[in-house]
């Protein structure tokens, strides 16, 4: 690509996520730029741009970096569409993917990985990818089922189904499914092979053309995917912040309870789970959370103790995917007598990372850590020395050692925890987000404000993604159960007693079939049947049972059809209280500390599942349905446009915003730059219980204010029944004659 646009790239203040498929690419993106230039953002955040596995409806299945996806109108597609977004004043942020490409299947294109299994290492792109050649020299590829019989030799290539390789076979064996890769993978997913992009001339090929459009002015910011599966996170931020210019960047970087993002990462913040979990429990009343764990305890069976569930899955995942994992680890930290004390410390990391380069000191916390893990390992494996050993090795070890531990951690936290444990354990399934701790029901007023307070200025915020469990509005439903444990245990025991299936799903059923009411039997059964494989109680994506697949799809449709029309009924007379949390977590989303994201058509409500329910095509523009959806759309455009005016993001100081009065810890309200005011209703069946707000009232900076909802006018000592009277939210800007 040759030649720029005439545009002085625009801070990045706001952003609005759309998901690119076949159908719906550059075009169709350019067609939204005057819908999303009057909804307020600043920018559009793409999903990967780059050649991928030809009909990927995601994109992270890159098979060619130096391509812009022709599926989405390439080149060409893509200038077009940056010409159509600049003359509306709106930028460009993409995803990249710089930890893994695809393993070969027809047309992918995928031209180092083929010419490796060709030439093995003999291929000038040996050193692309994480391979372990083994005994024999071969890599191992997990691809075959149990047909292996379908594998079929022709025109210089071996062909099993849709996938090809290249003959002859001197440099890879093709292995069963169930065996482990012979290369550092995504997660478990052995069609995603690991990149070395910690080599300079790894990451100039694969970083390219993305570099060139942030050269010309057509891209002004970046979305990483996945960084903790890098050998060096930090040294790959530095290169990519040297290499391209400084843009904003953020990262991927699932954080734990009081984690924060490691202080020498260059970039700008994190995709925005932590600000996600924060603003949940913002709304999440802490008096609901010994009811509702009783209450899942005794329909489910399971325990109470989630850390124990937490531990068995990750035991669950490493037993199940990670046994090629494992056995690299071992050999790297001292051979197999120290395989069990491997497994044990994997299972009792609390993070996804702890980030340590070989040849530097071992930062503090990152010892801590370890040796915490380490403590636990010990006393679950009853061999203290052979724990010790390892976690030495895995602190002060080889470089082989240290950054293969780093980089198995991540995966076993995610299969283990992300997609299997937040499946078994739920009492309240809108605390089972990734990142997410659904066992602390408690998050006080004071500890939130005090986190705004020290999040980095220009970090992401967000409250649903491609990959969020359920939709923000779905959470919001979900946050009135905490509120409401008795009479909800009263409303399942109802359903329950007219139809059952699984012990240990079915509550997790009724939950999802309330929060994303109306849903029909087979939105509800494709979820129930993933939940079912990620749980891995019952089937597994590998362990498939055709029975159990056809009681939950009868689950499913009796579920709807018998209890339909009394799901229906609790949505409605919770729905004053769900529409409270959705405005009061959106309101706080878009004005705390950060660039706020909106997830593409949460604009309005929207009651998804996780993918693919959530990457459903969305109708633009929305058509507001009701007043939760016109007050939601309303907010949204009214508080992007206003963070708009504001400017960059760091530029707006954070200040809480005192409330008084009998019902005051039913209010969040908080101050940015002593130029816009966003207010709160939380807890609302509480705040309903009690009266109202009576009395209650709220003290606003100096100035004059605008209420931009209602164009009420507002100084001083404000009752919040007045300021709330139309809304549970205000978003208050101050009159530009007054003096700062």
């Amino acid at each position: 690509m040759s030649g720029s646009l005439s545009r002085v790239p625009t801070p990045v203040v706001s952003t609005y996520r759309v998901q690119l498929t076949p159908s719906h690419g550059f075009a169709a993106v350019a067609a939204l730029a005057p819908y999303l230039a009057d909804l307020g953002v600043t920018h559009v955040y793409l999903s990967p741009i780059l050649q991928s596995v030809p009909g990927s409806l995601h994109g992270y299945d890159v098979t060619d970096h130096s391509r812009i996806r022709a599926e989405f109108g390439g080149p060409d597609g893509f200038r077009a569409m940056s010409r159509e977004l600049a003359v509306h004043g709106l930028g460009i942020v993409v995803d990249i993917v710089p930890n893994h490409m695809t393993v070969p299947v027809p047309e992918s294109g995928n031209a180092p990985l083929w010419s490796v299994l060709r030439e093995g290492s003999a291929s000038p792109y040996s050193s692309w990818f994480d391979i372990d050649w083994g005994e024999d020299g071969k890599v191992v590829l997990p691809v075959l089922g149990d047909d292996a019989g379908a594998l079929r030799e022709g025109a210089g290539v071996l062909r099993y189904h849709d996938h090809e390789f290249p003959l002859p076979a001197d440099h890879y064996r093709l292995a069963s499914y169930r065996e482990g890769p012979g290369y550092r993978r995504f997660f478990d997913v052995s069609s995603l092979i690991g990149l070395r992009v910690e080599d300079p001339a790894v990451f100039e090929a694969t970083h390219r053309v993305v570099l060139s459009l942030i050269a010309e002015g057509l891209v002004d910011g970046l979305r990483v995917d996945h960084p903790d599966g890098l050998a060096d996170p930090r040294g790959y931020l530095e290169m990519l912040r040297e290499r391209s210019g400084g843009v904003w960047t953020i990262a991927e970087k699932i954080l734990i309870g009081e984690e924060r993002l490691p202080s020498d990462w260059a970039c700008d913040g994190t995709t925005g789970y932590d600000a996600l979990n924060r603003i949940t429990g913002l709304f999440t009343d802490p008096a609901g959370g010994g009811p509702l764990v009783a209450g899942f305890v005794r329909r489910t069976g399971g325990t109470a103790d989630y850390e124990a569930v937490v531990y068995q899955g990750k035991r669950d995942v490493l037993d199940l995917f990670f046994g090629a994992e494992v056995d690299r680890l071992t050999a790297a930290v001292g051979g197999p007598r120290l395989r069990a004390a491997v497994v044990e410390l994997l299972a009792a990391m609390p993070v996804y990372r702890a980030y340590i380069v070989p040849g530097e000191p071992v930062p503090p916390e990152a010892a801590r850590l370890v040796e915490e893990a380490g403590r636990t390992a010990a006393r679950r494996l009853g061999d203290e020395a052979a724990v010790a050993e390892v976690v030495k090795q895995v602190l002060y070890g080889t470089p082989e050692a240290v950054v293969r531990f780093q980089q198995t951690c991540g995966p076993v936290m995610a299969k283990g925890v992300e997609d299997t444990a937040l499946y078994r354990w739920y009492p309240l399934a809108c605390l089972n987000e990734v990142g997410g701790e659904p066992d602390d029901f408690s998050y006080p007023l004071a500890e939130f404000h005090e986190y705004c307070a020290t999040l980095p200025p220009r970090t992401m915020t967000t409250l649903s993604t491609h990959d969020t469990k359920r939709s923000e509005d779905v959470r919001a439903r979900l946050a009135v159960l905490s509120e409401i444990p008795d009479e909800w245990a009263r409303a399942v025991d109802g359903w329950a007693a007219q139809v059952s299936f699984d012990p240990a799903l079915d509550y997790l059923g009724w939950q999802n079939l309330l929060g994303a009411w109306p849903i029909g039997a087979d939105r509800l059964a494709a979820y129930l049947h993933k939940a079912a494989r990620e749980a891995k109680t019952a089937i597994s994506w590998v362990r498939p049972d055709p029975a159990y697949e056809r009681g939950l799809d009868e689950f499913a449709a009796r579920a709807v059809a018998e209890c339909g029309e009394s799901v229906a009924a609790f949505a409605r007379r919770i729905e004053p209280y769900a529409m409270a949390n959705s405005l009061g977590q959106k309101i706080v989303q878009l004005m705390m500390p950060g660039v706020p994201d909106v997830y593409q058509g949460n604009e309005i409500t929207d009651f998804s599942l996780v993918d693919p329910d959530n990457r459903r095509p969305v109708r633009y523009p929305p058509e507001p349905a009701g007043e939760w959806d016109a007050a939601k759309l309303l907010l949204t455009r009214t508080a992007l446009r206003l963070r708009r005016r504001l400017g960059a993001p760091g530029r707006l100081p954070y200040a809480p915003v005192g409330a008084g009065g009998p019902a005051g810890e039913h209010v969040v309200a908080f101050a940015r730059g002593g130029r816009a005011v966003a207010v709160a209703t939380r807890l609302p069946v509480g705040l309903a219980r009690r009266g109202g707000w009576g009395n209650t009232w709220l003290d606003l900076p100096p100035g004059h204010w605008t209420d931009l909802l209602t164009g009420g006018a507002h100084t001083g000592r404000i009752p919040l029944a007045h300021l709330l009277s139309r809304y549970p939210i205000a978003v208050l800007e101050r009159d530009d004659a007054d003096e700062l």
